[in-house]
């Protein structure tokens, strides 16, 4: 069938285009508050984190921790000047100071503490370790494990590296301490507080060392050390593999049932495969302090452990090597930096930016649940318009939420922004919110109920926070851990975006410590820089994410879905030729027709007919059109619409009436492209719903059961909006949109540009009426427009309705016969799911007339006074029994007839009363008691 010359013109992309953009932009002018809201978090948290940096700063800055100072007549003149300086400073202060010339420490070594040093245990039995007892009288040695493929080179060089020194002094004496390192060595706490010890093979009455250390760190003042030790013997233990030594070490950290005890060793030393010309050697060492909690690296005194082995091996074959001290770098006067922005910015900004997820899901999925996008795809609106405008939309919103972000950070001096390259932190930001965006996209398809998506949205933004920052950046910072595995882990979107905030906040961090900028692109490049890695996987998922979001949104989430090969199809670029043919779906197909109808008959006849012979008066013909759900939870399958042919031509207003249940609404659903058809199919202006939907939704409007609106967009943006749909412009569209909200009694009294969600249930099925007439659709469809309405209004609402008949074809289905008969043309009766009568009103009411039956089932003992009652109500009815079987479906059947045929009587109204108290359930009925094969009677009276 070819297409009518006077179809409306499709909107083109970019009308589309602009009526949604429109919309949304006026949606989200209402939604001011919110947006406000969402734009307060990150101004919240970096406020705390500035008020948080100005305490640590006033703390830090304090005078007990900067450069000590001290009052000194430097003149001999009695009046003294402050003088600061690292002579007068502690361990804290140290760092502060200004220091041109550090000063010479004595190599130490990590020595046990003396109750922590190895004994024989529960845990470690070995015989030649010392006995517990030692440890009350805190004279306990130090233990040293030596190993190797030759045992006689092994404890040769482990006697030799602490042999006594001579002569006897600081410079070549083994000491120790078991003091905590700290960042620097600028003051060694081993000299300022702690216990120094001398460690040889064997101690002697004399084996007491004085160390001193000297520095003239100011002309006025010279900086002198002089500390004694304490005589430690060393035990050199032989053992015969180096998986023994490592066994010893693990059980030298054991649990008691108070505390914890340690068995701690010196060190240990594998010599391998060393001889007189090959020196190889593995060293144990101490390392339990190097970090701490808080990512502090302290200083390991290792140079000792190392220096002794070699001078133990060049004095056996060769020489001897001294170690004669260890100092720091000079430096000036610094100032401790501590940035917190940078310490907790990696977790707390990406709850900041990772918000913006369920943020965009929650609208999207808010679309699906309220059916709003399928409405406005049934009024024209084309998927390629909607993605874009979508897309762009959320892209808009994120981008400036990042941009308000980064600058308000940058505005309060947040070194995490400003020390790092904002080109950089630009094009990081702008891959992940386009990549964010298309997951949201891409999830929403998943997702049907707006707070099941928000709680699932909202356990992902703390989730990949709390993870990322105590999961996934314990294994960046592990060296040892694969860069495979890293990557991996980096395919999540989250931890891809707190690696990300990670690198930046190092880079802030060691900048702001040193005073350089933090990241540059030439960074980049850096082998243990991850971003360039980040940044080509989110592009990469960038991309494929869209494509399968696009992908599962077609076949899926519109309306009633596409073939998932439709890819492989053969891309349309016009609107499609009209035409009809027979319905394959029929072929095969039982189709339920009663031939005691001719009226069906006859209409599945005239169907036939415009399929081999295509006309352009008929906009609607329907093919043997079925519907069957499939059987859930142990129940048969329902067969909701049982093979309808159904003509409509142009300019007639067709009534579906019937029971609820009848599948009156099932139709509907399958005209209107939001469930596919069984078999059979269905032609629209020549276009079929199977597959040519898209082009269907051009020229079709829809009243739906449920109002589908927009709670914060007025009644006439509303309406602006499908007119825009509808390719109207100008003041073309603006007349239409006047002239539709006087139609339905919404233009005066400022109605019209009232919020939809501030309507009455009244004011907004008039407006969705409006809706769907506006812009002169060819097909309209209405179910039940009237529900809800005074008398005043729904009259109305007749008479826009009948006007709107004119060069379109309606269907209309209500339960209200009065309604019926005003509107339309011709009246199709509903049951189970078949078309059981079809005609004009006065056709049914001639065929069918004569006399009108009002039937009623009840029981025996009931029907004298059913009868009375009928009886008062009109005097003229005659009396017919009948005897049959109780039958729910039969009552509804007679109730609906009632309901349908009867004239506007005294009797057709209390009938009415009367019957919907009955139906399904009569008040008069038989008694459970009663045998199941106990007949009730049936009781017909004729008029």
């Amino acid at each position: 069938m070819a297409d009518s010359d006077s179809s409306p013109q499709t909107a083109a992309f970019w009308t589309q285009a602009d009526a949604l953009l429109r919309k949304n932009l006026t949606y989200q002018k209402r939604n001011f508050n919110a947006n406000c809201r969402l734009i307060s978090f990150p101004f919240v948290l970096c406020t705390l984190l500035v008020i948080t940096q100005k305490l640590v700063d006033n703390e830090i800055n304090k005078k007990s921790n900067q450069c000590g100072c001290q009052c000194i007549d430097t003149n001999g003149d009695g009046k003294c000047e402050t003088v600061c300086g690292l002579q007068f400073s502690d361990l804290d202060q140290s760092p502060s100071c200004p220091i041109p010339s550090p000063l010479k420490w004595p190599p130490l070594l990590q020595v046990p503490a003396p109750q922590y040093r190895a004994v024989r245990s529960a845990s470690n039995p070995s015989t030649d370790l010392p006995d517990e007892s030692c440890r009350r009288t805190g004279n306990c040695p130090v233990t040293i494990l030596i190993t190797g493929t030759n045992q006689t080179l092994g404890q040769s060089l482990a006697a030799s590296m602490f042999s006594p020194p001579s002569p006897l002094n600081s410079t070549n004496s083994v000491l120790g301490s078991d003091s905590t390192t700290k960042q620097d060595s600028f003051l060694d706490p081993a000299f300022i507080e702690g216990s120094l010890y001398n460690i040889q093979s064997q101690c002697t009455s004399n084996s007491t060392v004085t160390v001193s250390a000297s520095l003239d760190v100011s002309k006025s003042s010279p900086f002198n050390f002089v500390k004694e030790t304490v005589c430690v013997p060393s035990l050199n233990l032989w053992r015969n593999s180096s998986s023994e030594i490592n066994d010893q070490i693990y059980r030298g950290y054991e649990k008691g049932n108070a505390e914890r005890q340690y068995n701690e060793l010196l060190g240990a030393y594998d010599f391998l495969n060393s001889n007189a010309n090959n020196f190889n050697v593995n060293v144990w060492y101490n390392a339990t302090n190097k970090d701490d909690y808080n990512g502090r690296i302290f200083l390991v005194r290792l140079p000792r452990a190392l220096n002794l082995v070699s001078n133990a091996y060049l004095q056996l074959f060769q020489g001897r090597m001294v170690l004669e001290f260890i100092k720091e770098m000079p430096k000036p006067a610094t100032k401790l930096r501590l940035d917190i922005a940078s310490l907790l910015g990696t977790l707390f900004f990406t709850w900041v930016v990772i918000q913006l997820f369920p943020v965009v899901l929650t609208a999207l999925v808010y679309e699906k649940q309220q059916k709003l996008r399928i409405m406005m795809k049934m009024h024209g609106l084309g998927d390629g318009p909607y993605w874009m405008i979508s897309y762009m939309y959320f892209l808009v919103i994120c981008a400036l939420y990042m941009v308000v972000f980064v600058a308000f950070g940058s505005l309060v001096g947040l070194k995490f922004f400003t020390l790092n390259d904002y080109s950089i932190q630009l094009v990081f930001y702008f891959i992940f919110i386009n990549l964010q965006i298309s997951l949201a996209f891409l999830v929403s398809a998943f997702f049907s109920n707006v707070k099941t998506a928000t709680v699932v949205g909202y356990i992902c933004v703390f989730g990949t926070g709390l993870l990322g920052g105590f999961l996934f950046q314990a294994f960046i910072e592990d060296a040892s851990f694969p860069k495979g595995w890293i990557l991996f882990m980096e395919l999540y979107p989250g931890f891809a975006l707190y690696r990300g905030l990670y690198e930046f906040a190092e880079y802030a961090l060691s900048g702001n410590s040193i005073g350089t900028d933090g990241m540059k692109w030439g960074n980049l490049s850096d082998s243990e820089n991850g971003m360039s890695d980040v940044m080509i996987i989110m592009l990469l998922e960038w991309i494929a994410l869209l494509f399968i979001a696009y992908y599962v949104d077609q076949v899926f989430s519109s309306g009633s879905g596409k073939n998932p090969k439709y890819l492989l199809q053969k891309f349309r670029k016009k609107r499609p030729s009209s035409f009809r043919r027979p319905s394959l779906g029929r072929q095969g197909s039982k189709v339920f027709v009663d031939m005691d109808k001719p009226d069906v008959v006859q209409e599945r006849e005239k169907v036939e007919q415009l399929l081999l012979e295509p006309t352009t008066s008929h906009s609607i013909v329907c093919d043997s059109l079925r519907k069957v759900y499939p059987g859930r939870d142990g129940n048969p399958e329902k067969l909701a619409v049982r093979g309808l042919s159904l003509a409509i031509p142009r300019g007639e207003c067709f009534g579906m009436l019937g029971p609820n249940g009848a599948g009156k609404t099932s139709f509907i659903s399958m005209m209107i492209g939001l469930t596919t058809p069984t078999t059979g199919t269905a032609y629209v202006e020549g276009l079929d719903i199977r597959t040519q939907m898209d082009w269907v939704y051009t020229s079709m409007g829809v009243c739906p059961q449920h109002d589908l609106l927009w709670e914060t967009l007025t009644g006439r943006e509303h309406l602006l909006f499908y007119g825009r749909l509808k390719n109207l412009k100008g003041a073309s569209l603006k007349r239409a949109v006047e002239e539709s909200l006087r139609s339905v009694n919404l233009f005066n009294g400022g109605v019209a540009d009232k919020q939809a969600g501030k309507y009455s249930g009244g004011m907004k099925r008039r407006l969705s009426v409006a809706i769907s007439l506006i812009g002169d659709p060819k097909v309209v469809y209405m179910d039940e427009p009237s529900t809800g309405l005074d008398p005043a209004s729904r009259s109305n609402l007749w008479n826009v309705v009948k006007r709107a008949k004119q060069g379109r074809a309606i269907i209309l289905t209500t339960h209200s016969m009065e309604e019926a008969e005003y509107l339309c043309d011709r009246l199709g009766i509903f049951v189970d799911g078949s078309l059981q009568c079809v005609g004009n009103p006065k056709e049914l009411r001639g065929r069918y007339g004569g006399s009108y039956v009002f039937t009623m089932t009840t029981s025996v003992d009931d029907e004298h006074e059913v009868e009375q009652m009928v009886l008062r109500l009109s005097p003229v009815l005659k009396k017919h029994t009948k005897w049959l079987e109780p039958r729910s479906l039969r009552c509804r059947n007679r109730m609906s007839a009632l309901q349908m045929y009867s004239k506007q009587s005294r009797l057709q109204k209390a009938g009415s009363r009367f019957m919907r108290g009955v139906c399904p359930t009569p008040p008069w009925k038989m008694s459970s008691s009663r045998s199941q094969t106990q007949s009730s009677n049936s009781t017909r009276l004729h008029d």
